[in-house]
């Protein structure tokens, strides 16, 4: 493999496993710290806020700071990246949500078996809130970067994702790496793992969305042309460089944070 993927890939993983130590970290010392859901959440979604802006601000420049299959898979449509960076970014993001979901209950000392247990979010509405909060991370990644404004994406992806705690029902996942990440754990940011299904789905209605309609928003496409970018030709060569240096603008795209 060689070294400037390594690297990107070693950044999609920190990035994504850090993102979800947060999460899970802090819903836990929210929960310890007050009986107060509305409290916890506060303090979990102000955690989440601050490590998403320095995280896309570190590994924007390496990466692109995706951390989030959805983005990924954006910006491969979109042929900022190349089908090799593709599949290396997914695995990894997926393997670095599960190692943070870890390192969050070592952290706490949670029990080894408290994994698998978590909250039921399998509602048709939880399901429509993941489609509703994955439309508005990619207007808010892509739409900066129609804006000319990637400078602002490390800012702008931490303040969507604390607004998408609060005004959506599933509390912003907008990121199926991070879904699973939290199926290891049975604290406050948990999801069972039999609403895993839904929140997918929500997730995959937000892509098939959210991209064509940034796509003509912001790029000047047609409805048609912005449609077919879902399904990009397997094997092009990719418009943007492989590599991105430290003096690059960060961020061509962020979790989704979900990153919730």
């Amino acid at each position: 493999m060689p070294k400037d993927i390594a690297r990107q890939g070693v950044a999609e993983f920190a990035g994504t496993a850090t993102l979800v130590a947060t999460i899970i970290g802090s819903g836990i010392m929210g929960d310890t710290l007050s009986t107060d859901d509305g409290v916890a959440l506060l303090g979990n979604t102000l955690a989440t806020w601050g490590i998403l802006f320095v995280l896309i601000t570190i590994f924007g420049p390496v990466s692109g700071a995706h951390f989030n299959p959805v983005v990924t898979y954006a910006m491969y449509c979109r042929s900022e990246i190349e089908l090799k960076q593709l599949l290396v970014f997914v695995p990894l993001q997926f393997g670095g949500a599960i190692l943070g979901a870890v390192i969050a209950h070592g952290m706490f000392d949670q029990p080894a078996d408290a994994v698998f247990e978590g909250k039921y979010r399998d509602s048709l509405h939880e399901c429509f809130a993941e489609a509703v909060s994955t439309v508005g991370l990619l207007m808010t990644i892509l739409g900066s970067i129609g804006a000319d404004a990637k400078d602002q994406i490390p800012m702008a992806v931490g303040l969507y994702i604390t607004a998408g705690y609060w005004f959506t029902s599933s509390t912003s996942f907008a990121n199926p790496a991070v879904t699973i990440g939290r199926t290891f754990t049975n604290t406050f940011a948990s999801i069972n793992p039999n609403s895993v299904g839904p929140y997918f789905a929500g997730q995959a209605m937000g892509l098939a969305f959210g991209l064509p309609f940034c796509e003509w928003m912001w790029a000047d496409k047609s409805i048609g042309s912005a449609i077919l970018t879902l399904i990009p030709m397997v094997g092009r060569k990719a418009a943007a460089p492989q590599a991105r240096t430290a003096t690059d603008k960060p961020g061509l795209g962020a979790v989704d944070a979900s990153s919730s």
